[in-house]
């Protein structure tokens, strides 16, 4: 059994920092709940990086929200729920349809400059939207330009205080609410930080496998940090792949965004044929899932790693004006969008599951919310639409702080369980080699395409490495190896359970969708294992 906290440790002889909320993590979700809560809050931010390092960052694409006339939100409601194979909560994605647009006015507020044309936002269309409803700025910089506004207007304001190059180690819970965190400094020492909510948005799990669209820091510590407090995490089978990464030696797993295919780029094995006819209907547009299990097909029958993405029959005025900094990056690897073909693959991009939320964002353990990838809204169902993680992370970062401001202080000064002091020996084995056996593990047997065996033979085989959570931990990659490790199992447990395939979840050995038994979620439990919810329908 994974054990409650990672590290030996008497809560009672650290220092201890008082703050009304204590936000972990930044990106769009941290950051703009931060600024939110600050209103009425002294708010503590803890990155184990810096404010520029999250997921949003890299986001390119852009922001999801009913802007246009011709749109509604009955129809971006439509578009959630079918890519959502019927998973999604209709509550949850009416909230976040109808308060999405109010969140985009919130983000130019603070400073975001959308991109515009004749003074309107420039919105353009992606994978399986009816409309054109994607904000983005700088042509293909959203995530960037999101992030530099909001991290420009958190230290502007005295009640926001940043804590960069900070691991939070554990959550601190005391009868049965959680009252803040076990956090290490650089310098190694460790201290105690309480407050009335503590608020989880410290991204996704993209560092499970070899070969991810995400940064080094994602590797799913808040989901860990939850489940082992006892909160309840939903869907962690459902691993969304981005279907276009580049896939090119020497070069990173680089996004090539879907707004690239939503501008009319087009699909093509290294034979040069289009083949997306022969998948679905909507071809280059259909949902990601389908995308990237046709492109796999495509590798697996021409014996290639790459498939190539072909938008050369477009201007080269409008793929620079629109894709910039993709087009910047190809170029210093010698690929240039107008004239060439792009090698690309699939590489894993987003979790669809997390730590399970009500509408307003908090867990079943009170005074912890979740907000953004880590979470588990029931927006997103079993295969997220493109540019509503962004969406989501305003619209119920909005929703926590409603919910904080109505909070109690917080009273209770203990914690729940007293910590041994067992762990005497450090980690056997170097932590990095762990780590690339892990991704290897994940990639082999819970990737895009799954089957009974192989998932319980990399159950099996995660397993093994249990011990290290009894081992002398104390670094910042030993913690996070320790997440990943908890994280894998999960999303491996999960994946084991459901027999069907649906969304981003692909079983071979249970090809089609099985409504009538499994229209269910998958919950994860520290102490009572995996359950299966009831039914949505």
């Amino acid at each position: 059994m994974i054990p409650r906290y990672l590290v030996d440790i008497d809560l009672n002889a650290l220092p201890v920092v008082e703050k009304d909320v204590i936000v972990i993590g930044a990106g769009i979700a941290g950051l703009f709940t931060a600024l939110k809560a600050s209103k009425h809050n002294d708010v503590l931010m803890i990155t184990k990086k810096s404010l520029m390092d999250s997921n949003t960052r890299y986001a390119q694409g852009g922001i999801a929200a009913v802007i246009s006339e011709d749109d509604s939100p009955a129809y971006h409601r439509h578009d959630t729920l079918v890519a959502g194979a019927g998973l999604c909560s209709e509550e949850a994605v009416d909230v976040l349809v109808h308060e999405g647009p109010k969140g985009v006015e919130d983000l130019v507020r603070m400073g975001t400059q959308f991109d515009q044309e004749n003074g309107e936002y420039e919105l353009t269309k992606e994978g399986a939207h009816s409309h054109r409803r994607i904000l983005h700025a700088n042509g293909d910089a959203t995530g960037y330009e999101i992030v530099r506004a909001l991290s420009e207007k958190a230290k502007g304001v005295p009640r926001i205080e940043v804590w960069d190059d900070h691991f939070v180690i554990d959550l601190v819970t005391a009868d049965g609410e959680c009252c803040g965190a076990l956090v290490q400094k650089p310098d190694g020492s460790k201290l105690y930080v309480r407050g009335k909510a503590t608020v989880l948005c410290s991204g996704g799990t993209g560092q499970l496998y070899r070969y991810t669209t995400n940064p080094d820091v994602a590797t799913g510590d808040g989901v860990a940090m939850a489940f082992r407090a006892g909160a309840y995490i939903q869907d962690m089978e459902f691993i969304q792949f981005h279907p276009t990464s580049l896939c090119y030696p020497g070069a990173p797993r680089f996004l090539i965004s879907e707004a690239v295919r939503g501008e009319g780029a087009v699909l093509r094995n290294i034979r040069g044929e289009r083949f997306m006819d022969r998948y679905h209907e909507q071809l280059e547009l259909a949902p990601r899932d389908v995308v990237a299990r046709a492109i796999v097909s495509e590798m697996e029958a021409t014996k290639s790693t790459f498939v190539y993405l072909d938008i050369t029959h477009e201007s080269p005025e409008m793929i620079r004006h629109r894709f910039p900094n993709i087009y910047e990056f190809c170029l210093n690897y010698g690929l240039d969008l107008t004239t060439d073909w792009i090698p690309v693959a699939p590489a894993a991009h987003y979790m669809m599951g997390g730590v399970k939320t009500d509408l307003h964002g908090e867990t079943n353990i009170p005074r912890l919310f979740a907000c953004g990838e880590c979470s588990s809204t029931g927006v997103h169902g079993a295969n997220r639409l493109a540019s509503n993680s962004l969406s989501e992370a305003i619209v119920f970062g909005r929703r926590i702080v409603e919910r904080i401001n109505a909070l109690e202080p917080l009273l209770n000064g203990l914690f729940d369980e007293p910590v041994s002091h067992s762990r005497a020996n450090p980690p056997m084995q170097a932590v990095v080699e762990k780590r690339l056996k892990l991704q290897k593990v994940m990639v082999r047997h819970v990737g895009l395409n799954r089957d009974k065996k192989g998932l319980v033979r990399g159950l099996e085989e995660l397993k093994r490495q249990l011990p290290f959570f009894y081992e002398r931990l104390h670094t910042r990659e030993e913690y996070e190896f320790a997440n990943l490790l908890t994280c894998a199992m999960l999303t491996t447990e999960a994946a084991i359970t459901r027999e069907e395939s649906r969304g981003a979840h692909y079983r071979e050995d249970f090809p089609e969708r099985d409504d009538r038994d499994w229209s269910r979620h998958t919950l994860l439990h520290r102490e009572h294992g995996i359950t299966i919810g009831a039914d949505i329908r």
